[in-house]
């Protein structure tokens, strides 16, 4: 007989929780109520960082994290397949869930808004482990009331548009565009800018770089340096009226 049959159910591990946190865009204080609450008692947190260097959603939250909690850094190697990399920490996470061990899984800004924890979600999901989503304020949010120019307004229709699109499709979704909020930047900062200056957009753009951190940069798309450079969290926000309140 096995030892599950002989031992009593009330004896037996309740399955743990995985909770996808939104943790903001960056300043400590922009973490949800929510998500505080479940990070101070959770057993496991795991995040993501880069393969030898230091995780920015595990910065973010370095003052709320209690002291002796297990820990999963999600090792991303940059220009390899990710897809074995999320396999593996899906399996290592699940085993904590098995034993009864709630996990807390960082994301910067919100957990389904390009996320990186979309896909733990459907590994863990489908997996059949208990998960659950707490929204978090997303770096669209923070990029907007940081520049002090709202995204949308009465019936405007507001685009989020990747940087690494192409570009023809960059001026097409530009060409008939409300708003738009030009994100993932970095490498592909110059060919951005190029297609909005085609467009005649420029001085209806606004740049910002690392929202709300200490580093925060802001400033007006055409006032930039002709040779200027991105990171990868900076973003563009466009309105073609220049103010959504106009």
């Amino acid at each position: 007989m096995s030892d599950a049959a002989t031992t009593p159910a009330s004896a037996l591990p309740v399955a743990g929780t995985a909770y996808g946190l939104g943790i903001g865009p960056g300043e400590p204080d922009l973490i949800t109520l929510k998500a505080y609450n479940i990070l101070q008692k959770a057993d496991v947190i795991a995040y993501p960082a880069l393969e030898d260097g230091a995780s920015l959603a595990r910065q973010i939250v370095a003052q709320h994290v209690p002291d002796g909690r297990i820990e999963i850094a999600i090792r991303i190697t940059m220009g390899q397949p990710a897809d074995p990399i999320y396999d593996a920490a899906a399996l290592e996470i699940g085993e904590y869930l098995k034993a009864g061990k709630n996990v807390a899984v960082l994301c910067e800004g919100d957990p389904f808004f390009y996320g990186s924890f979309m896909y733990l979600f459907g590994r863990l999901a489908e997996a059949g482990h208990p998960v659950q989503t707490v929204p978090g304020v997303s770096s669209m949010m923070a990029c907007a009331a940081q520049l002090g120019a709202p995204l949308a307004a009465r019936n405007d229709v507001l685009q989020v548009i990747p940087g690494p699109l192409s570009e023809e499709r960059l001026r097409a979704q530009l060409g008939d565009t409300d708003a738009a909020a030009i994100i993932k930047l970095g490498r592909h900062f110059a060919k951005v800018r190029k297609v909005i200056e085609e467009l005649g957009l420029t001085d209806r753009a606004r740049y910002i770089e690392r929202a709300t951190l200490e580093t925060q940069k802001m400033i007006p798309l055409g006032d930039l340096p002709a040779d200027a450079t991105a990171p990868y969290f900076s973003m563009i926000l466009i309105h073609r009226r220049g103010d959504a309140w106009r």
